[in-house]
């Protein structure tokens, strides 16, 4: 039996505040559909859901949720957040420890020049309140989860507060079909374009020209992997981003750099491993041998996480179920 689509009616009419609603050609309709797997028709302030009983809930609280927010322009970024969070938001009770946010945690108020970091899920909100309880914090997940953007805006508020003394961002330089020394330059336009994901969310959290000034002091500071060896980091906040393409012993290795006062996070994404396919990824072996130590943390991401445009929620979807398919066959 076909659902009744659900109706929805907004008074008293106030038609700015419904054109912010609807965004230009109903470009903001157009994102709750393709991101809810809905149709909504609208006539005047009147707007009608079919679709999914579960489905046209969440969209209709979508829009109340907007509509409450629509006395300003509604920019397309602002919908696309706005329904992630909606998706993020169990809708029975459940048991999964993933999903359950200690109350009591440490603060998640983190000063950087944007000032208003904070999870858009309950992992990414667990997630912080890991990266700034232990020492070790592991991330791991596909792309769009916030991995690297959060251990980021994590760093600059240790070093803003000044619980560190500076910022260490490292990462392999494997890529597929290419290798670092064919780079031109120096070790630090070498690595450059590897580490291009985290300079960019430095600049974000922190101004160009001041991340600039603090790369120029050695405050924030480029250390490839391969260099690591024999280094010990103290009062240091040390990110490991692309971790899937460390080795075993790269790994280890990096894992045994971090001293006094510091505190490392480690990032990436299982499915996307660059090494040759002989080789274990160091990222996989580190889950299996560390998880039950005290004093390191794991937060595993899902799809559903994704905070990034709604399509690349599907996009790994798609490709996990393509995946699994081939192992079937």
């Amino acid at each position: 039996m076909k659902p009744k689509p659900v109706e929805l009616t907004f008074s008293p009419t106030d038609n700015q505040r419904l054109a912010n609603l609807c965004g230009a050609l109903d470009e903001n309709l157009k994102q709750i559909e393709n991101a809810l797997d809905v149709v909504i028709t609208r006539r005047g302030e009147r707007f009608s859901l079919s679709g999914p009983a579960s489905q046209t809930k969440l969209a209709a609280q979508a829009l109340r949720n907007f509509y409450h927010e629509s006395r300003q322009h509604l920019s397309v970024e602002q919908i696309q957040l706005g329904l992630i969070e909606i998706k993020s938001i169990p809708s029975t009770p459940t048991v999964n420890t993933d999903h359950i946010v200690d109350a009591g945690a440490v603060s998640l108020q983190l000063i950087t020049r944007r000032g208003n970091i904070q999870g858009r899920n309950p992992r990414q909100t667990r997630y912080l309140q890991q990266m700034q309880a232990h020492d070790i914090t592991f991330g791991i997940g596909p792309a769009g989860t916030g991995k690297t953007y959060l251990a980021v805006a994590c760093a600059v508020d240790a070093l803003e507060r000044e619980t560190v003394g500076r910022i260490i961002l490292v990462r392999p330089a494997v890529e597929a079909g290419e290798r670092l020394g064919f780079l031109p330059g120096d070790m630090v336009q070498k690595v450059d374009p590897y580490l291009r994901p985290l300079y960019d969310a430095l600049y974000d959290l922190m101004g160009f020209d001041k991340a600039s000034k603090q790369f120029e002091r050695g405050i924030i500071e480029i250390a490839p992997l391969a260099f690591m060896r024999g280094r010990t980091l103290n009062q240091s906040f040390i990110i490991l981003d692309e971790a899937q393409n460390t080795t075993p012993e790269q790994m280890k290795m990096f894992l045994t750099r971090i001293g006094f006062g510091s505190k490392a996070v480690i990032t990436g994404d299982v499915t996307q491993i660059d090494l040759p396919k002989h080789q274990k990824s160091g990222l996989i072996e580190a889950e299996q041998v560390l998880k039950s130590i005290r004093g390191i943390a794991f937060t595993r991401f899902r799809s559903d996480d994704v905070v990034r445009h709604p399509l690349v929620q599907r996009i790994v979807d798609a490709y996990e179920k393509h995946a699994t398919d081939q192992e079937t066959l």
